[in-house]
């Protein structure tokens, strides 16, 4: 699974002003393009992003948080989505290093081996730390798309 294949311009922002993570988490649910004008599935997928989040984070360390559902997402969208998001300054998200998070990728897919998939791919790709200092330096959302594209690019050699 390429990352790259889910990722839109009009999912992407760079400029989080949200102060609490679920406020972030419904930033983000805001931009996937598909929920667009709607409520209850934004607010479904709302909930299942928060829900996970309660059973333990989602902050991988790094300033690094991986938003996603428990569960397969069948019931609101068609295909997976990415969203990513960059808070300048960083939002508390317990993560496991105690760091502020600055960088999220927000993940759902239809089906659990999509969401799996993923999941392990973008973790592939964020695992190196050049890549992730290029996307706190991306200064627009096309150049954010180019670095996670280019990094994939790199993984398969």
């Amino acid at each position: 699974m390429v990352i790259g294949d889910f990722l839109d311009s009009a999912s992407v922002n760079l400029h989080l002003r949200s102060q609490t993570r679920d406020d972030i988490l419904r930033e983000l649910v805001q931009l996937i393009p598909e929920l667009r004008n709607r409520a209850p599935e934004q607010l479904a997928l709302w909930q299942a992003l928060a829900d996970r989040e309660k059973l333990h984070t989602t902050a991988v360390g790094e300033g690094l948080a991986f938003p996603h559902a428990r569960n397969a997402m069948g019931n609101l969208l068609k295909k997976p989505i990415v969203v990513i998001g960059r808070h300048e300054s960083g939002i508390a998200w317990n993560a496991i290093d105690n760091k502020p998070v600055h960088l999220l990728f927000m993940l759902a897919a239809p089906s659990l081996t999509e969401h799996l998939h993923l999941l392990a791919q973008t973790s592939r790709v964020l695992r190196n730390s050049a890549t992730r200092a290029e996307l706190l330096k991306a200064a627009d959302p096309s150049a954010a798309i180019a670095v996670i594209k280019a990094a994939e690019s790199r993984l398969a050699g």
